[in-house]
């Protein structure tokens, strides 16, 4: 015979709140994410590639279903970092312009740093996920 525990939840809750529970239990250790502006999770048709050279960044257009990714992991307790280049190279402070791009955008974020990241052409750590390739995951319902 099951415990009152086991009785409560088979017979009243709901189905789906008690997935809902369940979910919740398995929720896997709050993370540290740092997440790039220009080419991850919005887009400039102007400067295809985004070359991280000094540009109208007032341009860039949002990439929603990425947004609304990156959201669903801060809604997780996850920690949400923006963190770009813009004006690195031209140093010039884009730090309103880009917390207001954030803002319009719907995009939920723990800090915004603007212009510390380093400029560079590759970025290889152990710890890294290629945008396309992580966005790409999600799309086919891949963790």
């Amino acid at each position: 015979m099951g415990s009152t525990a086991d009785w409560y939840y088979k017979d009243y809750l709901p189905e789906q709140e008690r997935k809902k529970e369940e979910k919740q239990m398995r929720l896997q250790k709050p993370k540290i994410i740092y997440v790039d502006l220009d080419g991850t999770i919005s887009i400039n048709n102007e400067e295809i590639g985004f070359a991280d050279r000094h540009q109208d960044y007032s341009k860039a257009e949002p990439l929603p279903d990425r947004i609304a990714h990156i959201n669903e992991l801060y809604d997780q307790g996850h920690e949400i970092h923006i963190w770009t280049a813009r004006g690195t190279i031209s140093k010039t402070d884009y730090t309103e312009l880009t917390k207001k791009q954030l803002l319009d955008w719907g995009v939920k974020y723990t800090s915004v740093q603007v212009g510390n990241k380093p400029h560079f052409d590759m970025y290889i750590c152990d710890k890294s996920y290629n945008s396309e390739s992580f966005f790409h995951y999600r799309e086919r319902g891949l963790p």
